[in-house]
C-alpha cells in the first residue's frame, strides 16, 4: 500500500492504503527522545501483525453496529494539503484516495474492526467473506440482495466482471493488480486489451458469472488471501451502465453512503447522502452526517492551528491523511482539552529514499547515500517520537518477519547519518556520479524533507539538483519509467500482514511498469526466484524466504534507503463524535464519525 507521503497506499495493517508528503527540517518545539516511548509503540505495532479472520453471512449482516453516543445530522469539514490524484477506484492505491474510498465505494468484501482493534473481513456487496475450494484456487462469492447504486440501479454480477475486466485497460495505471496478475499473469493485460469494453471477456476458466448474484473466480495456485484483497479500494465496483473510461476518475458513481455532489479537482469535494445505500445490506459503514465538505490546499500547519483554536465550523473539522504540524505538536500535548482529541498509532509504512536504478547504476553511490542520509533530523521534522522511528530496514514493526535488529547500515546506532564510512565509499567515485536529482513534492512536508535531504548529502561531497513535483500528482510523476529523476522519498506498507505484500510490489521484476510501484526498477533475477518460491510457501517457511529476500535486497542490491517508520498524530475538532485511530487505514476512523450537535 502506498502513503500518500509515501504512498501510503492503502494498505492493511493490515494497512490501507496513502498522507503528506514528509518533512525534515529541526524544530525546538517538537517530540523528545524516542527511546523507552518508541519501544512501547513497536510493541503496540506488533499487534497489527495479527491474521485477518474471515467472517461469515451473520458476521456480514448489516445494519453496522452503531457508534457509542452517535448522533444524526451536520456536515463534517475535513482538511487535506493536497489534492486528490485519483477518485476512479481501480486507480485507488494511496491513503488519501482509499479515506474517500470508504464514504463512496463498496466492494465484495470489507474490512472490520471492533473498539479492540481486532479485524475481520466481512462480505460487503457479498453475503460473506467468499468461500474456497478446490484447495483455495477457486473463490465463489453471492451477491446480497437489495444492493443498488446511487443512480438506482441493481448491482449484478455483469458489474463486478465489468469492474475487474476494465482493470486490464491501459487507462487504469494506478492502482493495485493483485487480482489481475493472479488471474492472467504478469502480462495480463495482453490477455483482454481492451479491458472488456469490447466484444472480448475473460473466459468462464478464469472469471465466471453463471447468474445475476454468483461471482466464481479461478487461479492457477491456492490464493487464501483474496478476500483480503478484494477489501481493497482498488478493487470497488464501477457499475457498467455508467463507466466513462479515462472521465470516470472526475465523475465516479456512488454505490456507498455517500456520493458527490460537486467536485473541483485540488480545491473541493462536497459529498451528500446516498439515498439509494441500504444500512440494511452494510455491516461496516454508518450514514450520520448528512454531508462530508473536503478543502484541499490547506496546509498541515493552518490545519493544526485552526483545530487548536476549535472555532466556528473548524469545530466539527478532521484532518484527512495529514497530522499535527510538528512545531505544533508541544501545544497540543500541554492543552489537556486539545490533547484529547487526538488520534495516534502506528503505521505500516517504511518511508525511505529509492533510487532510480535505470540512472543510480553504481553500487557504491548507493551505499553512500544510504550511510549519508541523516533519519534523525527527518524524524523532528515528522514530529519527533510522535511522527515516526529510525527505520534500520524495509520491514515495518507491523508486518510478521519484522526484525528489530536487524541494521546493516548502523542507522540505529547512527541515525543522524555515518558521514565517515559515506565518504570513504565515494572515494575514487568520478564527480559526474556525485550528481543526483532529487525529486520532491511541493508541500510543506516535501519542502523540509528536501533541505534535510540536501543537508545530509552536501555534507559528503554529492551535488544535490532538486526537482519540485506536484504532490497531487507525485506518485504518478515518480511511478513512469522514463523519468528524469536519480532519488524520490516514498513509502510503501503492508496490503496485509504478509511480507509478500511488500517484497512482491516493490520489488518484483515482472512488475516494473508504468504506474507499478517498483519504484527502483529492481530486475534481479535472484530476487525474483525468491518471489515465486515464497509464494509457493506455506506461512512459516515462507518467512524464511522473505527474510532472505529482504537481506539480499539491502545489502546487494540497495534499491533504496530505508528512513523511518511512520506514526499518526491527528487532531479533530471538539464536536466530532466516534474519533479513534483505525488500524485498517493507519489513520483517523472515518467510517465511525458523527457530530455531537447538528
Amino acid at each position: 500500500m502506498k502513503s500518500f507521503s509515501s504512498r501510503r497506499a492503502q494498505a492493511i495493517v493490515v494497512a490501507f492504503a496513502a498522507g503528506s508528503l514528509v518533512l525534515t527540517g529541526c524544530s525546538e518545539n517538537k517530540g523528545s527522545d524516542t527511546g523507552a516511548n518508541s519501544k512501547k509503540d513497536q510493541k503496540q505495532a506488533s499487534v497489527q501483525s495479527k491474521a485477518v479472520t474471515y467472517a461469515d453471512a451473520a458476521g456480514s449482516t448489516g445494519p453496522a453496529k452503531d457508534v457509542a453516543g452517535a448522533q444524526s445530522g451536520g456536515t463534517i469539514t475535513v482538511y487535506q494539503e493536497a489534492g486528490l490524484s485519483h477518485l476512479d477506484p481501480g486507480q485507488t492505491y494511496v491513503s488519501d484516495a482509499g479515506q474517500v474510498a470508504n464514504l463512496l465505494f463498496r466492494r465484495l468484501t470489507q474490512f472490520q474492526e471492533d473498539d479492540k482493534g481486532n479485524i475481520s473481513v466481512a462480505g460487503d456487496l457479498a453475503t460473506d467473506a467468499g468461500k474456497s475450494s478446490d484447495g483455495g484456487k477457486t473463490w465463489t462469492f453471492t451477491l446480497k440482495d437489495g444492493i443498488k447504486d446511487a443512480k438506482g440501479n441493481a448491482i449484478t454480477s455483469a458489474d463486478v466482471r465489468h469492474t475487474v475486466e476494465r482493470l486490464y485497460a491501459k487507462f487504469i495505471f494506478d492502482g493495485p493488480t493483485y487480482l489481475q496478475t493472479w488471474l492472467s499473469g504478469a502480462d495480463y493485460r495482453k490477455a483482454l486489451p481492451d479491458g472488456g469494453f469490447g466484444k472480448k471477456h475473460l473466459p468462464k476458466s478464469v472469471l465466471d458469472t453463471p447468474d445475476d448474484k454468483t461471482v466464481v473466480f479461478h487461479f492457477d495456485q491456492p490464493r487464501p488471501d483474496l478476500p483480503q484483497t478484494l477489501a481493497m479500494a482498488g478493487y470497488a465496483i464501477v457499475p457498467t451502465k455508467d463507466d466513462t473510461k479515462e472521465k470516470y476518475d472526475k465523475a465516479p458513481v456512488a454505490t456507498g453512503p455517500y456520493k458527490i455532489q460537486s467536485y473541483k479537482n485540488g480545491k473541493s469535494l462536497v459529498l451528500v447522502k446516498n439515498t439509494n445505500w441500504d444500512p440494511k445490506t452494510d455491516s461496516v459503514r454508518h450514514q450520520y452526517v448528512d454531508g462530508w465538505n473536503f478543502q484541499f490546499g490547506v496546509t498541515e500547519s493552518t490545519q493544526t492551528k485552526r483545530l487548536i483554536a476549535d472555532q466556528g465550523d473548524d469545530k466539527n473539522a478532521i484532518q484527512l491523511t495529514g497530522g499535527v504540524e510538528s512545531t505544533q505538536i508541544q501545544d497540543v500535548i500541554k492543552n489537556p482539552s486539545v490533547s484529547k482529541r487526538t488520534v495516534k498509532g502506528y503505521q505500516p509504512y517504511v518511508m525511505q529514499l529509492s533510487f532510480n536504478l535505470d540512472r543510480v547504476k553504481d553500487l557504491k553511490v548507493r551505499q553512500a547515500i544510504t550511510y549519508a542520509l541523516n533519519s534523525k533530523s527527518l524524524i523532528a521534522g515528522e514530529g519527533g517520537v510522535y511522527g515516526g522511528d529510525v527505520a534500520p530496514n524495509y520491514f515495518a514493526p507491523t508486518l510478521p518477519g519484522y526484525e528489530a535488529k536487524y541494521d546493516p547500515y548502523g542507522r540505529l546506532a547512527t541515525p543522524q547519518g555515518n558521514i565517515a564510512k559515506a565518504k570513504e565509499l565515494l572515494k575514487g567515485v568520478p564527480a559526474a556520479e556525485k550528481k543526483v536529482v532529487f525529486a520532491y513534492g511541493n508541500s510543506e512536508n516535501g519542502q523540509k524533507r528536501k533541505v534535510a535531504i540536501e543537508d545530509a548529502l552536501t555534507k559528503v561531497g554529492f551535488n544535490v539538483v532538486s526537482k519540485e513535483v506536484d504532490a497531487a500528482s507525485y506518485y504518478e510523476q515518480i511511478g513512469k519509467l522514463d523519468n528524469p529523476y536519480d532519488m524520490y522519498i516514498t513509502g510503501w506498507g503492508q496490503d496485509w500482514p504478509s511480507p509478500g505484500t511488500v517484497v512482491t510490489p516493490v520489488y518484483d521484476g515482472t512488475q516494473v511498469a508504468d504506474g507499478a510501484p517498483n519504484y527502483s526498477h529492481v530486475k534481479d533475477p535472484k530476487v525474483d526466484a525468491l518471489i515465486k518460491k515464497a509464494l509457493g510457501q506455506q506461512p512459516t517457511e515462507a518467512a524464511k524466504t522473505w527474510k532472505e529476500a529482504q537481506h539480499y535486497l539491502l545489502e546487494k542490491v540497495v534499491p533504496a534507503a530505508p528512513l523511518w517508520y511512520t506514526k499518526q498524530f491527528q487532531l479533530s475538532g471538539s464536536n466530532v463524535g466516534g474519533a479513534r485511530y483505525g488500524s485498517v487505514s493507519s489513520l483517523i476512523d472515518i467510517n465511525q464519525l458523527f457530530l455531537k450537535k447538528s
